[in-house]
């Protein structure tokens, strides 16, 4: 599935496709994305801003602000530092705005306003991001990788334990209870991570490597049924999922694309490793939901 581009493309502007003036104020949503150069991917993946995000560095943990013109992703080059970047859509034009060493996987509350960082989390202010504070006692011992919250304060949040377990956590009465592990219909596989809970509570997706899958990891779906309990396990097909690291999997604030990205590194031959962030239409959730 990897491409490769020339390194240069990187120091280009980031109208790519020339589709939209870079002398245009126009800062919606429609526009930031047409300047990207791609037509909107169908129900099969496709590589995401190849040049610009997907290169022949390594590329993982993609996510979209509100307002779908503020994009976060982590990359590394030339097996260097492991950084945050952050492009920006302002003027007409994708900018890298901000390249800052990496200290947790990125996932934003569903305002925009809170960015979680693991165990840690930073508050959006007039000026940007503030440092990093912790989410509390019951978390500052848990080695969490990706934690989300829903629109009504739910965290759904892995720890890295042997097998990788997730937990959720709710608000209740204005308090937030303990953590509790989710059942074996989301717990179970050699390896569990990197959970997404939808901002309504009706899906979570996470990756898991479990029998039954296309290789390493898989994406994986659960739908929560008419009586709060969570469906099965539903692997996101052949579209999405390959004999790789399949993982990291969300939907945009928009509600229209999913995004994941696929990962081989070749501890043999590293030069032969790849990362690469995909997308795909997020009409791909309403296929897999079993029909009644």
């Amino acid at each position: 599935m990897k491409q490769i581009f020339p390194a240069a493309l990187l120091s280009l502007t980031l109208a790519l496709g020339g589709c939209v003036s870079s002398a245009t104020n126009d800062t919606s949503e429609a526009n930031a994305l047409t300047v990207l150069g791609q037509n909107p991917p169908g129900l099969k993946a496709e590589l995401f801003a190849p040049g610009l995000i997907s290169t022949d560095s390594l590329e993982i943990e993609s996510v979209f602000a509100p307002g779908m013109t503020e994009f976060y992703f982590t990359r590394q080059v030339n097996r260097g530092p492991v950084n945050t970047h952050t492009f920006s859509y302002e003027n007409g034009e994708w900018r890298e705005t901000s390249v800052e060493p990496r200290t947790g996987e990125v996932a934003l509350s569903p305002d925009g306003n809170t960015m979680y960082l693991g165990n840690m989390y930073r508050e959006r202010t007039e000026d940007g991001w503030t440092e990093s504070k912790s989410l509390g006692a019951a978390y500052e011992d848990t080695e969490i990788m990706r934690l989300t919250v829903s629109s009504t304060g739910t965290y759904v949040f892995d720890e890295r334990d042997e097998v990788g377990t997730i937990r959720f956590s709710r608000m209740v009465d204005g308090q937030r209870e303990a953590p509790k592990a989710f059942d074996e219909t989301i717990n179970s596989g050699a390896f569990t991570a990197h959970p997404f809970i939808a901002p309504d509570e009706s899906y979570i997706i996470w990756d898991s490597d479990r029998d039954g899958g296309y290789g390493d990891s898989d994406l994986y779906i659960s739908f929560r049924q008419d009586d709060g309990r969570w469906g099965p396990a539903i692997n996101m097909g052949e579209g999405i999922n390959t004999e790789y690291e399949d993982a990291y999997g969300s939907v945009t604030p928009d509600g229209k694309y999913f995004f994941f990205h696929t990962v081989d590194l070749n501890r043999e031959k590293p030069d032969e490793s790849f990362a690469d962030v995909f997308w795909a239409d997020a009409d791909i959730i309403e296929s897999l939901r079993p029909k009644k």
